[in-house]
């Protein structure tokens, strides 16, 4: 027995009440015995790598090399997407392609290149393979992006996962991004960051990692061009950046590094070049069209967890109405389950909650449910019984169902790595819709089982099915949540075919997007936090999840009135727009921080509402195109320096650029702009960039400029659509696009695209079609005049 381990007991039973503290110390020693019998030791290892190479075996798109010790699969995919395995791994089976992976493109050619290596040439990419397996991506025109070094496995002499280690070289000028939602991004410093989902257990800052969603993808930006690379492994491991230095040392660039280690998995790799677009773009066809949110989850969210009853909701639903704030979504938390079982009501706090949903639909507002995938491991339970039934459980290595512990206390977990699995959890959301909730957020899904010391998670000897193959929770915890989001989805369609699903999930892995969005999970209240939370949706849409969001106010604690407002107005212009605090948290509606805050608030409310024909536009092309919503200042300026280190604004779509406050007792505010003319929304005052500039911030706003010759769907006074025009630069051009709203279910309506110009001294604005330039049918607007 661990001392320590000893202690941490006792501590547990004394801090969280006897009952569930002997629970969290019975499954901290379970899992131990669990894992001691289930998990062969590890013993001893050989160390491995390639070897020189043998030869080649010319296929389409590229071809196998064969090594001494190993052999590389090389395939470049027609939408110009690189695809290398080695030991023969192939693209297939994966969780993070959406079907079959892309057919090889027929015009790219193996060739011998120099001093023994071999080469693939594409149209968009030269992948060069040195004769001891290290392999070059360089551009068409010959510059290196990226050089991995020949790989190193370690195997078990008895046989088992192999760990491994690829060391990569970029340039001395590059940045990283992406891994997921990591809290101290969105561009990554050195470091090293754990590829392994995890609730921190407590409320996180900007220093805590890993997090809730991990993901093995990094988007590398640097002078000579942008890619993304993706290490399709689902099993634990490591990522260790360090920037490089240009001029480092005796006058030599000193290169950037990543070191990625994993404990188990096949070693394969996705890489995609080009500008930030057209490698999103890439991505989303390999991982698949991020999911369309109905429109009145774009709109604004109110949570608690501790509502505690149908009469706290109708009061906080009267609070918005009677002040005139908008309000579109209320979410109910644990708190309105039957003693925390999922998929059930407590009937006494929520008597009568069809008609409470119905009520709140008439006025423009959805309920939207929790849903925990621990089930409570009792007789009596529905879900049990009938889960029991179809054999949905996790098992041990011996057969027996898998318990752990989380709030409704002793538990099991579905295994969604089994097809008919999925398939009963998604008929399940059956009694959601039943009780009238239009929406549903996945909680606790890393998966957690609450313990009094390790991992608060299940054993690594925990058995899954993985469609058919076999393995254990080394290599399913990563998806596990990313399987529960297919199976809430895929149900949802079936039950409700006219409509889109709405779910986010605060876990998940690479191809979450498929199945809906996530938001920041528990994130600690302070001005940290509030910076936090940009890091987790810059980051998360540079991963390929375009729809995210913070907690407003932070999860616990009690915010400020400053810092309450400062998040508002933050969240305002953010994918997922959401207030919502834990049980032991100060209040978040807008009015108990003052009338001023009020106000304030309220304007950020209004807004938001005025740019709703925007945010669908911008859902419809991350669903499109891949493109997030939020994206990073250098978006269309990766080559810009100065751009690549700014981590404290944010482009929203093409049109806006959102310059929030992130420290206190702040009411101007430097900006860094990208190249171009940009409009001060507020004053309309005119900028030129590239450059730094100082903007006015007061309590009531945030800075939010509009590029030159922009066309910006808003909603009217008639609530119609209508459209904001920015004047071009003088002599210039602009334009936009603009998705019309269609409802919520699944037609796709067509882009509309419009140019604008001068024409004299009248701005001219038109719609580009089929036939030629035509005027516009929408009304419009046309601002900034007064500052040329």
């Amino acid at each position: 027995m661990d001392g320590r381990d000893l202690v941490r007991s006792v501590k547990a039973v004394g801090s969280t009440g006897a009952s569930q503290g002997w629970r969290t110390v019975r499954a901290a020693w379970r899992r131990r015995r669990a894992d001691a019998s289930g998990l062969a030791p590890r013993g001893a290892e050989r160390a491995r790598v390639p070897g020189p190479v043998l030869g080649v075996e010319p296929g389409p798109g590229g071809g196998l090399v064969r090594f001494t010790r190993s052999e590389l699969r090389i395939t470049v995919a027609v939408n110009g997407a690189v695809f290398w395995g080695w030991d023969g791994a192939g693209p297939e089976p994966s969780y993070a392609l959406v079907g079959r992976s892309p057919k090889a493109d027929p015009r790219a050619v193996l060739e011998p290149d120099k001093n023994g290596g071999w080469r693939v040439v594409a149209e968009r990419v030269t992948v060069v393979v040195s004769r001891n397996g290290a392999v070059e991506v360089r551009t068409p025109g010959g510059v290196t992006l990226r050089r991995d070094l020949p790989p190193r496995w370690w195997e078990p002499v008895g046989g088992g996962a192999a760990r491994w280690m690829q060391r990569s070289e970029v340039a001395a000028d590059a940045r990283f991004f992406g891994l997921g939602g990591r809290a101290s991004g969105p561009r990554l410093r050195d470091g090293t960051y754990r590829l392994w989902n995890t609730d921190p257990g407590l409320s996180f800052g900007p220093g805590d990692d890993p997090l809730y969603i991990t993901m093995p993808v990094q988007m590398v930006v640097a002078d000579a061009g942008t890619h993304l690379v993706f290490h399709d492994s689902t099993w634990d491991g490591t990522v260790t950046l360090r920037e490089g230095e240009e001029g480092a040392g005796s006058g030599h660039d000193r290169a950037g590094t990543s070191e990625l280690r994993m404990d188990g998995g096949p070693l394969r790799c996705w890489v995609m070049v080009g500008t930030p677009a057209r490698v999103l773009r890439t991505w989303a066809s390999l991982t698949g069209a991020a999911a369309l949110p109905p429109t009145w989850a774009l709109g604004h969210h109110h949570a608690r967890w501790g509502f505690g009853s149908e009469q706290e909701v109708r009061r906080i639903v009267a609070g918005y109405q009677e002040r005139g704030l908008p309000l579109d979504a209320v979410h109910l938390d644990i708190d309105h389950f039957d003693a925390h079982q999922v998929f059930t009501v407590d009937r006494e706090r929520f008597p009568k909650l069809p008609m409470l949903a119905k009520e709140l639909r008439r006025d423009g507002i959805r309920l939207v449910s929790i849903v925990d995938p621990a089930v409570k491991a009792e007789r009596g339970n529905a879900v049990y019984d009938s889960g029991s039934t179809v054999d949905a459980f996790v098992r041990d290595s011996a057969g027996r169902p898998i318990r752990g512990v989380v709030w409704p206390g002793e538990s099991v977990y579905p295994d969604f790595t089994r097809a008919w699995v999925r398939q009963w959890w998604g008929e399940l959301y059956e009694e959601r819709l039943a009780q009238g909730f239009a929406g549903f957020w996945h909680d606790m899904n890393e998966p957690v089982s609450f313990t009094a010391f390790g991992e608060n998670t299940l054993p690594r000897s925990a058995q899954h099915d993985l469609e058919g193959r076999g393995g254990d929770h080394r290599e399913a915890h990563n998806v596990y949540a990313l399987c529960m989001a297919r199976a809430g989805y895929e149900g949802l369609r079936e039950l409700t075919p006219g409509e889109r699903p709405f779910t986010f999930s605060r876990s998940g892995w690479a191809g979450m997007q498929r199945y809906g969005g996530t938001w920041s999970g528990d994130v600690a209240t302070g001005w940290p936090g509030l910076r936090a939370s940009l890091s987790l949706v810059v980051g998360l849409g540079l991963c390929g999840v375009p729809y995210s969001g913070p907690d407003v106010g932070g999860f616990d604690g009690n915010p400020s009135p400053e810092l309450y407002l400062r998040w508002f107005q933050l969240a305002a212009y953010l994918p997922l727009f959401r207030t919502h605090a834990s049980l032991r948290a100060g209040r978040r509606e807008p009015w108990e921080f003052g009338d001023e805050i009020l106000e304030h608030a309220r304007v950020a409310l209004i807004e938001r509402r005025r740019l709703l024909p925007y945010f669908v536009t911008l859902a419809h092309l991350a669903h499109r195109t891949g493109a997030p919503y939020v994206r990073p200042v250098w978006w269309s300026a990766p080559e810009d320096r100065a751009l690549r280190d700014c981590d404290d604004a944010f482009l929203l779509g093409d049109c806006l650029l959102v310059a929030p406050v992130l420290d206190p007792g702040t009411d101007r505010r430097a900006v860094q702009l990208p190249r171009g003319c940009w409009y001060d929304t507020e004053t309309e005052e005119r900028y030129e960039g590239p450059a730094q500039v100082l903007l006015d911030a007061p309590l009531s706003r945030i800075p939010v400029l509009a590029r030159a010759g922009a066309v910006v769907p808003v909603r009217g006074a008639d609530g119609g659509l209508e459209l904001e025009v920015w004047a071009p630069a003088p002599g210039g051009t602009g334009g936009g696009l603009v998705v019309p709203d269609t409802g919520d279910g699944w037609d796709e309506p067509e882009i509309e695209r419009y140019v604008t110009r001068w024409e004299g001294k009248h701005v001219i604005v038109e719609q580009d079609g089929e036939d030629g330039p035509s005027e516009p049918s929408r009304p419009l607007r046309v601002r900034g005049l007064g500052a040329l």
